[in-house]
Formats: C-alpha cells, structure tokens, sequence
C-alpha cells in the first residue's frame, strides 16, 4: 500500500468515506462489453448486408477483427487492461455458422457455443441483442412492418434470440440481458402511426410469450435515425408504456434522446415503476453518434444517481459505442476505464453527509461539500484499484495496446 494511497484513505475517512469498502463494491459491479466495437458491427454472417438501420461506423482504422477469434482475441487484450468484472454483450450477427448461410430466424444456441466457451474460460456473463438492421428484409420496417409474412420472420429471429440468451445464462449460471431494438420509422411524416404501434405491440407480445428463466427482456427506444428522422415506432413513451404494462426492462441510451434531454435525470424517474433498467452508455456529439465514452459531466450524473440511491440491483450497466477512426481496442480501454472511474468517483462521495445537509436545508453547505469534493484525490485510489486487480496505471495500457497493434493488427 504506498504512502499516497495511505493519505488518501485517510483523506476520505476524514468526510467519513472508507475507501477500502469502496474498493470492494466497485469490484462487484459488472459492465457489459459490447462486441461490436471490435469489427464496426459488421458481424460475420454470410454474405453479409451493408450496415443500415441508422448506424454509422466512421474510419478505416488498421487491424479490424474480421474473424470471430481475431475479435475474441482483441476483447481479451482489452479486457486484460481494465479493472472489475464484466460481461460480454453481442449481437445475434456474430454468430458461427462456419460459413453456412442461416437465416436469422434460424439461429440456434449452437452458434454461439464458442462465445460460451471463451466466456466460461474468461468469467464473464454473456447479454445478448437479436440484429433487426443490415438485412433486405429490414428495410421498410422490421416488427411494424405491414407485410405479415416479413413480421413474422422478424418475430422468429427474436424469439430465437431470446431462446440463445435463455441458454447462455443456464450455461454460464448467470442471467443474461436481451434487448430489443428496432430501427423502424418514418423518412418523411406519416399519416398512420398508430397501426405501426399496434403491429409492434402484437410482434413484441409474440416474442415475449415464452417464459426464459435465465433472461432478462428489455425494450429500447430512440428518438430518431437516419431515414426515420420525422417518426421513430418505438419512441420512448411507446415502450415505457409497454414496459410497464408488461413488466419488462426498460433501456436507457445516453444518445437516444433530444440533446436536451439526460439519462441521468431519467433513472429514478422510471426505476421503481420497472422490474429493471439496462443502460446503454455512450457519448452523442449532437446526436446518437456513439463516440467513446470520456469522463464528462453526464456520465458522473448517470453513476452518482444510481450510487447516491443504491440502485445497482435494479440497473444493468452497459456500453454502446464504436469507432472505427482510432485504434479499437484503445476505444474499448478508454471507453471501460472511463465509466470504472465515474463510477469509483460516485461511491467515493459521502452520500449520508450530503443527503442530511440538502433534507436539512442547509445548501450551502451541500454546495461546499460537492465543490471540495471534485479536488478530493480520488485517482489515488483508482491506481490503488488498479494496482490490486494487477492491470497497468496511468497510461501504461496504452503501451500495450501499440505493442499489441505492432505484432497482432498490423498483421491482418
């Protein structure tokens, strides 16, 4: 334990924060790791589609996984260089078919065994998403589409979803997380939303209709996407509406909505109505541009909400970006230390002070406290963390990361 680490303890016990019960609660909370910001969510089906949906991946970085184990190989490196638990989240277009063409309404659990395995090896739980975009059958609309026969098919792509997230939690004894995301809307003002809406609430009701004790179903809205800038189907009061009266998990992305709009103040708002919340955590730059998470102002709001009122139960905590302008694996470290810290940063706070002052009235005070707070030596105690979980501090990472693009990427 070094001498610096010592007066930070120290510091913190003195506002009554103990830091070594800090360290042990932030190594309980687990992130979710999403897979496609390894390959630009390409995916590795056959014959795959170009990316649609509203998603865009800029730049042409060296070295993009283009093979299931170069991806697993590249989120290993990353995951080497960060602290905590994790998970591992993908999209159904990562399946193994071995170069077999199936159809997405025919994948099965066998598919994935290989991801299963690494997770095994790797103890990591496993979240999954079905892949409603890049797919011809997707592009005048997915679960609303009024062509029965096409919403069908996607009905049985996410009932095949649900089932492989269903297996991987029983797998792994760990449940998983499904979340539903479709990208459907309207280019220019539509006359009808409503039967949109209602083919929606029947397709979702079909998907959902059989039990899966290993998953968790969440429901994602968005306010807009490109080619559906004037109507989004699934808008945020569709499926808090559907949520509630279905019992299903809401998901909150930190780039779905207005940009006058935060997550943060949306938390406690939904939570106790909800069996749950995932977050997907990302940062829009004007819009859902999905840029790599950085230590900003949202981000510590989105972790002190749910540290200040100890809602980790009741929030799976998720990330959602990918750029492909800059080295990728970097992203992926970036990104995941970045919210590790935020989230350190929130269970560092003296909660019980700060919440006596503002029932007390006594906002001066509370403002003194939240001030001095932001020059405590919180980043002591993240390399102390670091330290403790054997990965590098400081930018010692990023070392590695070149070292690693050097003899791995630059190879491919």
């Amino acid at each position: 334990m070094s001498k610096m680490y010592e007066y930070a303890k120290e510091k913190y016990a003195a506002i009554g924060v103990d830091t070594e019960k800090v360290i042990e609660k932030i190594s309980d909370i687990a992130i979710s790791i999403h897979c496609w910001q390894g390959d630009d969510v390409a995916g590795f089906e056959a014959g795959e589609c170009a990316l649609t949906g509203g998603i865009q991946a800029t730049g042409n970085y060296p070295g993009k996984a283009t093979t299931p184990q170069q991806l697993r190989d590249d989120m290993e490196k990353a995951l080497s260089l960060v602290p905590g638990q994790h998970r591992v989240n993908l999209h159904a277009i990562y399946a193994e078919t071995n170069g077999e063409s199936v159809e997405r309404n025919n994948i099965q659990p066998k598919h994935f065994e290989n991801w299963i395995e690494w997770a095994k090896k790797n103890n990591l739980g496993m979240d999954f998403n079905p892949t409603l975009f890049s797919h011809p059958l997707s592009v005048n609309g997915t679960l609303t589409n009024p062509d029965k026969g096409i919403r069908d098919f996607w009905i049985e792509h996410c009932i095949a979803s649900r089932e492989i997230a269903d297996y991987m939690g029983s797998a792994l004894n760990n449940t998983a997380v499904t979340n539903v995301w479709i990208p459907d809307g309207s280019k220019d003002i539509p006359v009808d939303r409503y039967l949109p809406r209602r083919h929606l609430a029947d397709s979702l009701d079909k998907v959902f209709a059989k039990e899966t004790p290993y998953n968790l179903d969440s429901v994602e809205s968005k306010v807009f996407g490109i080619g559906a800038e004037s109507c989004t189907y699934g808008s945020h009061e569709f499926y808090m509406g559907y949520a509630i009266k279905n019992n299903k998990l809401i998901t909150l992305d930190t780039g779905h909505f207005h940009p006058t709009e935060v997550v943060s103040d949306k938390i406690t708002a939904v939570v106790d109505f909800v069996p749950g919340i995932l977050l997907h955590i990302s940062r829009p730059v004007r819009w859902d541009s999905d840029h790599v998470v950085i230590l900003d102002d949202e981000l510590m709001k989105i972790t002190s909400e749910i540290t200040r009122n100890d809602l980790y139960d009741k929030v799976h905590i998720g990330l959602d970006f990918f750029d492909a302008s800059i080295n990728r694996i970097a992203a992926w470290v970036i990104g995941i230390r970045n919210t590790r810290k935020a989230f350190l940063m929130s269970l560092l706070e003296p909660v019980q002070t700060l919440k006596e002052l503002e029932y007390s009235g006594d906002y001066s005070s509370r403002l003194a406290y939240l001030e001095e707070f932001k020059s405590m030596p919180w980043e002591v105690v993240w390399d102390e963390y670091c330290e403790r979980n054997n990965v590098p501090i400081g930018l010692e990472w990023l070392k590695e990361v070149k070292e690693y693009e050097n003899t791995v990427l630059a190879n491919r």
